[in-house]
């Protein structure tokens, strides 16, 4: 445990005021390519996704974010389901460039709204239940976790939406980040959102394409 704590104390480089963590610079880069080759439609994001789901729970585990640590169970279940999806596609969601790929598909008016209020009704039930704790922002907090779950299940179902999900999230993130006084993690966070609008315009593309 000792060489744990004084292996991910290590102080990487200093930016601004704020101390760059070798767990937590680990983390943002194994985030970023996960999304980065999500984004560009590549079974490989689900492999990088496992070591930043183990990355992160260590990281909350190291704080003792207990529900955020139970966050990333759920999530690694989530990503084993996506991996399972994307390459064992049913007959009809083969992608025609490759018919052992999961093609990219839509949700349609109907389910998308019924996401949504499903997200919505989550996040608030949970908005409730995070205000009787030491949560600062548990209306935000809520509604950003929420909506995260739900971009990682349309992510998993391959699903073009997922994509506006999480430009909503990356940009409420950066106002949240940038309220808090961080410095780097809005950087970070305008990255992620630079990559999902890319991202957005790519699947529609292959959506179009019927692959």
């Amino acid at each position: 445990m000792m060489a744990f704590n004084e292996m991910t104390d290590l102080v990487l480089f200093r930016f601004g005021d704020s101390p760059v963590l070798m767990l937590d610079f680990a983390a943002s880069l194994l985030g970023l390519t996960c999304v980065f080759l999500a984004g560009r439609n590549s079974e490989k994001n689900f492999w990088v996704g496992y070591v930043y789901g183990i990355c992160l729970f260590a990281l909350f585990l190291k704080k003792g974010l207990y529900a955020a640590m139970a966050l990333q169970v759920i999530s690694f279940v989530i990503n084993v389901f996506g991996h399972y999806r994307w390459t064992h596609p049913k007959e009809n969601e083969r992608s025609e460039a490759d018919a052992g790929r999961l093609k990219v598909s839509s949700l349609g008016k109907r389910q998308w709204v019924l996401s949504l209020l499903g997200a919505a009704t989550a996040g608030t039930l949970l908005a409730l239940y995070l205000k009787t704790t030491s949560d600062p922002s548990p209306g935000l907090d809520a509604y950003i976790m929420t909506l995260t779950l739900l971009a990682q299940y349309l992510s998993a179902q391959k699903r073009w939406e997922c994509w506006i999900v999480w430009i909503a999230i990356n940009a409420a993130n950066i106002a949240l980040y940038i309220n808090a006084g961080l410095q780097l993690m809005p950087i970070i966070s305008g990255l992620y959102l630079t990559n999902g609008i890319w991202s957005l315009v790519s699947w529609l593309k292959l959506y179009r394409k019927n692959e």
